[in-house]
Formats: structure tokens, sequence, C-alpha cells
């Protein structure tokens, strides 16, 4: 029997997790609930979740989050087929639990989550190709060109090479004690 996704308040999922009734299940990328997440929660990222062994008791209620409440939305069918019995989702995710003035835990030191990173490096080298174009060489907004087929071919393949790059970082790498 599949479950059905009911949405639950910040309150109301705090008072589940208090009561030891709940388990929380973060499905955002390991960079993202490396730098910010409620404690407590299990990572289980969205991009390996039909590899993702879900250890949870089978009697606690099992709560979804992500950052905004968009990803599971956008999932439930696949997250709901893992579990039997009920399943919840934390309404607004973890921006609506910070928002709630419930405790988040952070790292300012992990790295910049990588699609922000690469939001960032696309739009700086769109821009500048975009500049040097206009003001050196019309040549230049070839780089602008070249930089959107990137983004285009990252959103039609679900491949994005410049993450991939930016992965490979000496900021990004796993720091080791």
């Amino acid at each position: 029997m599949t479950a059905i996704l009911h949405k639950l308040s910040p309150a109301e999922v705090r008072a589940r997790l208090a009561a030891g009734r709940a388990v929380l299940v973060d499905i955002r990328e390991p960079d993202e609930f490396a730098r910010a997440r409620i404690k407590g929660a299990q990572s289980q990222p969205l991009s390996k979740w039909e590899q993702a062994h879900l250890a949870i008791d089978p009697d606690a209620d099992v709560v979804f989050t992500c950052r905004s409440g968009m990803r599971t939305a956008g999932a439930c069918d696949r997250l709901a087929a893992r579990v039997s019995g009920e399943a919840f989702i934390l309404d607004g995710g973890l921006d609506a639990w910070a928002k709630a003035g419930l405790p988040v835990e952070s790292n300012a030191d992990a790295p910049m989550e990588i699609m922000r990173q690469v939001q960032i490096a696309a739009g700086s080298l769109v821009l500048i190709g975009a500049l040097l174009g206009f003001f050196v060489a019309p040549a230049w907004y070839g780089l602008s060109a070249f930089v959107g087929a990137g983004l285009t071919f990252a959103g039609v393949t679900g491949f994005c090479g410049m993450a991939r790059l930016l992965m490979l970082m000496p900021w990004n790498r796993v720091r080791t004690a």
C-alpha cells in the first residue's frame, strides 16, 4: 500500500520529534545538508533515493523535508512509495522551520552548495562574455553562448559539467581530521 504524504507545520513536527514519535528524513544533497540541517535529521539525498536504505522504525511517523518544501512536494510519489503507513512533509521545509524560530544546526565552514556555486560561476561567465563582447571584440559573445549551451545541456541531460568541475576544487574537498 502506498502512503499518502500529509503536510505538518514546523510546530507539529517539533512536537512529534520531541515525543519520539517521528523520524525526520532530509532529502537534500549532502553539500546542502552539511551546511544547515535540523538536529537529528537523517540525510537521504533524493538523487540516490532508489538506492537508499531507510532504517526507520515502522511505528514511527516519517517526516520528509528539504530546504523550502518544493522538492518534497515534487517527489511525493517517490517518497511515499518507500514508506508503509502514514508519512508527512514538513510544510515549508528548513526555511519554515528556521522562520518559526526553531533551532537549526549550521556549519559556516562547510562549502557553499554546489548549485549556488554553479549559478555564481555561470552568471559571472555570461556577464564577462557579454561585457567583453561589447567593449573588446564581438568574438567574446561566444563565451556567453558556450555557457548557455552548457546550462541547456545540463538541464536536458541532468549532467552538469561545471558542477562536476567545481566539486574537484580544493574548497569543496572533504577535510580529514
